[in-house]
């Protein structure tokens, strides 16, 4: 039985997990995170507070994360950390802590690549997903399509040209006046909208216009975030249907931020019903979480990869694997 440390700082929560590895099953026997309120005051991530506030939580969070898993830093067999992509000031918080730790311990070092940590979250609760499957991650930062044949090889199929996703629904959320984060309040507040009254296109190019054409923001704010969001639905989910339908797979996934969206969610299983089983993690393995960046290291490091201590953080960190489809094959995400 091994131990496997993960730190995750790329973004605004510090969080850090520990993985009990035997055989080839990992099972999470912790996960901490600790969100970092400040940043609702500006309505956005401040990149300097962020990383100042990881230096002060970071040893806390994963002396947490031990005692959650029962064990003591001797007992630890490896360390991953997030090495990108994210905010490089808070990447390394993370990056400079998971070496000095691993220096120190002796144990092997892994830097993990955020968004193929966001593909094995679902892993830690859902046993049966394994490639071939599609996987759609739909974050603040990232919208991606991906076919993914087998671990540690991808398929670029389609991603945003502009906005992300998660950072299109804080947009409109702010200018409803729902504040920051956004995506959970509108997804509550589309729920009261009524259907039809504002039509947003598909894809997303004149939402925000759409918002500042309503004659009384305050009563029909419901129903434009139901717009928005039946619009920023029915596009995500139709890209990835026609994907897992033009690919045969019988399985797809959906990570990151967004995926916490349980209208999104509902919405793909009903749409891929009877052609493929969808898998969404709980929104704790969703949100920018170390668990999912243990899973995806213990992987990596079943396969004998490791990091050098000369390892430095970068905010545009390629996820491995990559490749990119042919142009007349690619859809936008």
């Amino acid at each position: 039985m091994r131990w496997v440390l993960g730190i995750e700082t790329s973004c605004d929560e510090t969080s850090a997990a520990v993985l009990r590895v035997d055989g080839s099953a990992p099972a999470l026997a912790s996960v901490v995170i600790l969100s970092q309120d400040v940043h609702q005051v500006f309505g956005g991530v401040v990149p300097e507070l962020a990383s100042r506030a990881h230096l002060r939580t970071i040893r806390p969070v994963v002396d947490r994360a031990l005692a959650d898993a029962g064990i003591g830093l001797e007992r630890l067999d490896a360390v991953t950390v997030t090495a990108g992509p994210g905010l490089v000031g808070a990447l390394l918080v993370g990056v400079m802590y998971g070496k000095t730790l691993a220096l120190s311990l002796g144990r092997p070092f892994l830097g993990v690549n955020h968004l193929e940590g966001h593909l094995f979250a679902p892993t830690l609760e859902d046993p049966e997903l394994s490639p071939p499957f599609v996987a759609l991650l739909v974050s603040g930062g990232h919208t991606m399509l991906l076919d993914v044949p087998a671990w540690g090889e991808y398929r670029l199929l389609g991603r945003t040209l502009d906005d992300a996703a998660g950072e299109a629904y804080d947009k409109v959320a702010t200018l409803l006046g729902l504040g920051y984060p956004g995506g959970a309040p509108l997804e509550r507040l589309a729920r009261e909208g009524r259907t039809g009254r504002f039509t947003f296109p598909r894809p997303l190019l004149q939402e925000l216009g759409t918002v500042r054409a309503s004659p009384d923001l305050e009563r029909d704010k419901a129903d434009i975030a139901h717009g928005f969001q039946a619009a920023a639905v029915e596009v995500l989910v139709a890209k990835t249907a026609h994907a897992v339908e033009a690919l045969g797979y019988p399985q797809a996934m959906i990570g990151g931020g967004v995926a916490c969206n349980r209208t999104l969610a509902a919405a793909m299983r009903e749409r891929l019903a009877g052609v493929a089983r969808v898998s969404v993690a709980s929104p704790r393995l969703n949100t920018d979480n170390a668990a999912m960046i243990a899973a995806a290291g213990a992987w990596r490091l079943a396969r004998g990869e490791r990091s050098g201590l000369d390892l430095e953080p970068r905010d545009d960190l390629p996820l491995p694997g990559l490749a990119t489809a042919a142009p007349a094959a690619r859809t936008s995400a």
